[in-house]
């Protein structure tokens, strides 16, 4: 990485780099320890903040070895260079990464008080995981999902007998540095578990809005059709790419263009969510660009596969 429950949700109502401060709230949230499913670039930042700001105890998940070798590699050299700048010192990095534990077993989740999911955008990959959360975790235990377009409430209904404990908790990538966790409750989900996790995101050191249950909630609603619009300029020759971005840069004041950001955002992920839109809102003015669907389809995803619209 959205919003006719407007009164129910009112009434509830450029680089990577760690900062630690305590957060005096953390005392407010009673989470004791937190699991992360998923250990890319967006479980890896949600782990190292619970660990590093809201100083939890995680434990980190997933089925790829490799994936959580890579991760927890990433994780070092991240410390690594905080030290190098003075703001952590060793003592301080080797306590936030002692926190930090990794496991490839769902089971493992039994001792955990909040769970938040970092997968693909794929609504049948999340029922699945959101099933079997809902066996593996403790009664109490919040489920998270970091889902950035797909419905709160349709996720929920996967985690049988669980519903209420289920809540979308979108948080912006890089993830230590981004400030925003835009929370958004289900059609079931309670009181409780929505405040909970506000002050779960505040003790991470994060400022929160709320959005209502629908297609890409309020960040992603507003953002994807932007840089499919400035695809769909690209693709029929308006401007070139280069001459996009800087007319969005230095016209408009954004700090990067939009098609640079669709690279780093990753191309397979704009395509996702856009995808989600186009077919839940049913409006043609979500259709996801044509060359969009074609750099996906040849592996240009963007930064993180070496080429997107740019080459890395």
């Amino acid at each position: 990485m959205a919003f006719a429950l407007a009164r129910a949700a009112s009434s509830r109502a450029s680089h990577w780099s760690v900062k630690s401060f305590h957060s005096s709230s953390t005392s407010l949230h009673g989470v004791k320890h937190v699991g992360v499913l998923g250990a890319g670039q967006m479980g890896l930042g949600i782990a190292l903040v619970a660990a590093n700001v809201s100083k939890l105890p995680v434990l980190l998940l997933d089925t790829n070895e490799a994936q959580l070798n890579k991760g927890m590699k990433f994780m070092d050299s991240l410390l690594k260079k905080d030290i190098a700048k003075g703001r952590l010192t060793e003592a301080q990095a080797e306590e936030t990464r002692s926190r930090v534990k990794t496991t490839q077993k769902m089971a493992d989740f039994s001792n955990v008080d909040f769970v938040i999911e970092a997968v693909s955008e794929n609504p049948a990959l999340k029922a699945n995981l959101f099933r079997d959360l809902a066996q593996a975790t403790p009664k109490h235990a919040i489920l998270a999902s970091n889902t950035s377009s797909i419905s709160i409430t349709k996720i929920a209904a996967a985690a049988k007998g669980r519903e209420e404990q289920v809540i979308g908790m979108h948080f912006m990538n890089p993830v230590p540095v981004m400030k925003l966790v835009e929370i958004i409750p289900g059609l079931a989900t309670s009181n409780d578990v929505l405040r909970t996790t506000k002050d779960l995101a505040v003790a991470m050191g994060k400022t929160c809005t709320v959005s209502q249950d629908v297609p890409g909630f309020v960040a992603n609603r507003l953002l994807m059709p932007y840089i499919n619009e400035a695809i769909i300029a690209y693709e029929t020759g308006i401007a070139s790419k280069e001459d996009i971005d800087t007319t969005m840069k230095l016209g408009t004041n954004m700090p990067m263009g939009p098609l640079t950001l669709a690279d780093f955002i990753g191309l397979d992920t704009c395509l996702a969510i856009m995808k989600v839109l186009h077919e839940q809102l049913g409006d043609t003015k979500y259709r996801p660009s044509v060359l969009l669907n074609k750099m996906v389809d040849a592996g240009w995803v963007g930064k993180k596969s070496g080429r997107g619209f740019y080459v890395y």
